[in-house]
């Protein structure tokens, strides 16, 4: 039976919809009122607050901790500095990604790791014979995201940091309501936006800070609805929805490496031994992946037309669809749209999907499964650049 978080009993009492999921063991909302329009809005027009404390979290220290880190990850840490955050994937001895998550350099040889799955055992595994300690901090440290184009501003208010020079994908460390955090320029959703690391027992008290402090920055707390529009918009993928971790797979099919879903830049085959590493020269000889992950902006007219052939006004998703449905080029299927939504942003019908690379170039013209009043019908789509939306004030040096 889930638990709650350390901001349970604020986030109980502010969820009037009573929605809540499974996450990590963990009760987390999935949205606040009864739809999630305001949640959404606050990401991309204010502020929004978002409890993210299910996510794994591991703090790595040793003399060898980052020589351990190397020979995990696909990426080179040697290249990254103290305070600086990198995004990363980890793969098994195929080449097949395990999965993916963020790792934080917080001294010359301390880390903090954020995965998606429980990964204490893999870790353990790939750490014989090296001098690192490996320690769970799920359930002491609690995470926020405070995302949105205020948040950067909320936080100046709010917190003693140097938030004015944090430069995207850095952390900073200082207070909020007097409790040591590390406040990180990343996030989830595209935006401008941070994530507040905080001892799970002082927590409480920077929720009501961020919350007191963001009246005036028409802050909302948001659930993992309007956060799944969001990251679909900015082109950021889920694990067991856009690709399922090797660890969990049951067929060939259902392993990716890295560069199959998007993350082939992650991959670094000049540095030292990496698990996987053999596996993926293999691959960069052979031409690249076979499978790539695409963005598709759906044709409107073409729903419209669908749905007025049967007398109906279109409908227009709600919410973000994580169902997949085949993608085809000339009536075979090359593929799959794995996660599905209209962008209130863009005012499109978006979706990633994997497929052939030889379907995969800009511009290509692709259809998908759509379906209408429970008839299965295709309509066309066109590859297109991702991520679908970036704002300059993501990564913009002041805020």
């Amino acid at each position: 039976m889930p638990v709650g978080t350390a901001f349970h009993e604020r986030t109980l009492a502010l969820c009037e919809s009573l929605s809540y999921r499974e996450w990590s063991g963990y009760y987390t909302v999935s949205v606040y009122e009864m739809t999630h329009e305001h949640e959404y809005n606050a990401i991309r027009n204010s502020a929004a607050l978002i409890d993210i404390s299910p996510l794994f979290k591991y703090r790595v220290t040793g003399a060898d901790a980052t020589k351990f880190v190397n020979r995990v990850i696909t990426r080179d840490i040697n290249k990254v500095t103290v305070d600086q955050v990198i995004y990363c994937c980890w793969c098994d001895p195929a080449g097949k990604v395990v999965d993916d998550g963020t790792i934080t350099r917080l001294g010359e040889n301390d880390y903090r790791w954020t995965a998606a799955d429980p990964s204490l055992r893999w870790f353990s595994q790939n750490s014989l014979g090296l001098d690192v300690q490996v320690e769970d901090i799920s359930e002491k440290v609690a995470a926020l995201a405070l995302q949105g184009p205020t948040s950067g501003k909320l936080l100046h208010a709010a917190a003693e940091a140097n938030i004015a020079g944090l430069k995207y994908f850095r952390v900073t460390h200082g207070k909020i309501a007097g409790v040591p955090v590390d406040i990180s320029r990343t996030g989830y959703t595209g935006d401008l936006g941070y994530e507040i690391w905080a001892p799970w027992k002082d927590a409480i008290r920077v929720f009501d800070e961020l919350m007191n402090k963001g009246r005036a920055f028409d802050i909302h707390p948001a659930g993992m609805v309007a956060l799944d529009i969001a990251r679909i918009e900015a082109g950021l993928i889920l694990i067991e929805v856009d690709y399922i971790s090797s660890k969990r797979s049951l067929i060939e099919e259902q392993r990716y490496t890295p560069g199959e879903i998007g993350l082939g830049k992650l991959v670094d085959l000049k540095k030292e031994s990496f698990v996987g590493r053999e596996a993926l020269a293999i691959e960069a000889k052979k031409g690249g992946p076979a499978r790539r992950l695409v963005g598709l902006e759906v044709n409107w007219n073409e729903v419209e037309a669908l749905y007025e052939k049967i007398g109906m006004a279109p409908q227009v998703p709600s919410t973000a669809s994580r169902v997949a449905v085949p993608v085809y080029r000339e009536g075979r299927q090359v593929g799959k749209a794995t996660s599905t939504t209209w962008s209130p942003t863009l005012k499109r019908m978006i979706a990633l999907a994997t497929v052939g690379r030889e379907s995969a170039a800009l511009g290509t013209n692709l259809s998908m499964e759509l379906t209408v009043e429970a008839s299965r019908k295709t309509v066309s789509a066109k590859v297109v650049a991702l991520p679908f939306f970036s704002p300059v004030r993501k990564t913009a040096a002041a805020v």
